[in-house]
């Protein structure tokens, strides 16, 4: 009975853990990395094909992104989730499986303009997609399913996204059953539409996450309708659109409900009929998906106005736009209005086109309401570009760029401890994952130290067995190895000043004292809290 650590181990994407038990090969999850990575991950222990059994614990890419690889590498075993899960994959498969293809299909063009001839093949296809899709076996919430002999699982909202799930799994080999709990992303309490997370009373091991686990949520939290009913007043009443670049599956959704709430209340004067477009296939296909399975995953405050027979992410004045002739002819429509759009980053999608007959107008917003990751059109605006470039063409930035901090569909560090503490009996281990390599590492301190917990970070490549509770192998980090581009310019003087500081941190040692050395790590830290990217 072995579990294996494959992916997201010491980083927060592509996540992957690995099960055998009793003669079957088990995946817990199959994400795909995005992003920087600072470590490699190990192949999977058996070839694809001699895969069993999937379980998933929900629909975002980092969790699911290559099921259809797998898929096109042979498997044909069954993939398990919740509902709502196994709906939201339908879509954001088929949707990696058309970006795969769109990429490959530019830089093949590209290539043919160069002396490069060689041609690049998609990860995998639409056909890949659409065959793993059909693997799917849907589970509803707080159900034992008797996967096979030796193997039993329960999926437990998790409250993250829609469908989103904690799972339970009972093994069972040669007369030992232990069981194993599988966090997934732990959510944020008190989100729109979604409930809470529900906790776990028991289980030998806890594979848990740790994305926010060195940092805290705002106490003190913002009145989103209150901010967003300020931005559209201001924005509609000089006569110009505001954009809101969002992620079709889960922002898009609570951005909808934070402006039915502005609309039935009437909070926007002398505004109070203004358009809202959808603006993004895959996020009207989500708003449905979120409906389809309202009675499982709503919360109690959204479930009150479902029993009313009130749809709410619904309103007046919603417009879904689904064809590119639909798309381009939000931009010639004069109005006042509200454009929702993917992706959220700005990276790709329509959500560019929108970009492209706003950004130079300084009677518009545009709206951030999600992380932008470094390197993205997003971050570029965020941080105060003057000009960008959009298919070409340079474009002046005189909209209002505006941010709307703290949505967050995690847990925060008080969040995961809670939910960890929440077990009647400590485990025997709790396996600490999915967090870039400063949180995981600190959060498995914290649980040890403060709390008691055995708890261990692993690398990938690590190995456990579940019966004699005991390491048969600890992996060491591999590091990516990156190529390296010369480091000149304000760059560099960062740099150097970073060095500076390590070089004093070194020799405060024997030389400071206690106090001084706690007051300069503060006084560090709070630079950090003031510059975190």
């Amino acid at each position: 009975m072995k579990l294996v650590f494959v992916g997201a181990d010491h980083e927060v994407t592509g996540s992957c853990h690995y099960l055998e038990v009793a003669g079957k090969h088990i995946l817990v999850d199959y994400g795909m990395e995005q992003g920087v990575n600072v470590f490699e991950n190990v192949p999977l222990p058996v070839a694809e094909s001699m895969i069993d059994y999937v379980f998933l614990t929900h629909a975002h890419v980092d969790h699911s992104g290559l099921l259809p690889l797998l898929y096109a590498r042979g498997f044909r075993g069954q993939i398990y989730s919740t509902d709502a899960t196994a709906d939201l994959c339908s879509i954001m498969l088929r949707d990696c499986a058309h970006i795969q293809s769109a990429e490959a299909e530019w830089k093949n063009r590209k290539a043919k303009r160069s002396a490069n001839n060689a041609m690049v093949e998609p990860l995998y296809t639409m056909e890949d997609a659409d065959g793993v899709i059909r693997r799917f076996v849907p589970c509803h919430y707080n159900t034992i399913v008797e996967v096979c002999e030796g193997v039993k699982i329960r999926f437990t909202d998790i409250g993250h996204l829609l469908g989103s799930a904690s799972i339970e799994v009972w093994l069972t080999e040669d007369g030992n059953t232990k069981k194993i709990v599988f966090s997934g992303d732990i959510g944020n309490k008190h989100q729109p539409l979604l409930k809470d997370p529900t906790p776990t009373k028991e289980a030998d091991y806890v594979v848990m996450e740790s994305t926010y686990g060195d940092r805290l949520h705002p106490k003190d939290k913002l009145d989103y309708v209150a901010e967003l009913t300020k931005v559209l007043q201001e924005t509609l009443d000089r006569g110009g659109n505001v954009v809101i670049p969002s992620f079709a599956v889960g922002r898009t959704q609570e951005i909808l409900y934070f402006l039915r709430k502005i609309k039935v209340g009437r909070l926007v004067k002398g505004h109070e009929d203004f358009p809202v477009y959808v603006d993004s296939p895959m996020a009207v296909e989500a708003t449905g998906v979120f409906q389809e399975n309202r009675w499982e995953c709503f919360d109690d405050e959204a479930m009150e106005f479902v029993k009313e027979g009130i749809n709410p992410i619904a309103f007046s004045g919603l417009k879904l736009s689904i064809t590119s002739e639909e798309s381009k002819a939000i931009n010639f429509d004069e109005t006042p209005k509200v454009i929702i759009s993917a992706s959220g980053m700005c990276d790709a999608g329509r959500i560019r086109h929108h970009l492209k007959h706003n950004l130079w107008r300084p009677e518009c917003t545009i709206l951030f309401v999600g992380y932008q990751s470094v390197g993205t059109l997003g971050r570029a605006l965020v941080e105060g570009a003057d000009e960008v470039k959009l298919f070409g063409e340079t474009i002046q930035v005189r909209a209002q760029i505006r941010k709307l901090a703290g949505l967050s569909g995690h847990a925060d560090k008080e969040g995961l401890i809670e939910w960890i503490q929440a077990f009647e009996e400590k485990p025997k281990k709790v396996f600490v994952v999915h967090g870039e390599d400063s949180a995981c590492t600190a959060f498995t301190e914290c649980l040890k130290i403060e709390y008691g917990q055995r708890a261990y970070a692993p690398y990938s490549g690590t190995e456990f067995d579940l019966i004699s509770n005991k390491f048969t192998y600890e992996a060491a980090p591999v590091a990516v190895k990156k190529k390296t581009k010369p480091v000149t310019g304000v760059f560099e003087r960062l740099l150097a000043s970073a060095r500076r500081l390590l070089a004093l941190v070194t020799k405060s040692e024997g030389v400071m004292t206690n106090k001084d050395m706690a007051k300069f790590a503060d006084q560090i830290n709070s630079l950090c809290d003031k510059w975190e990217i």
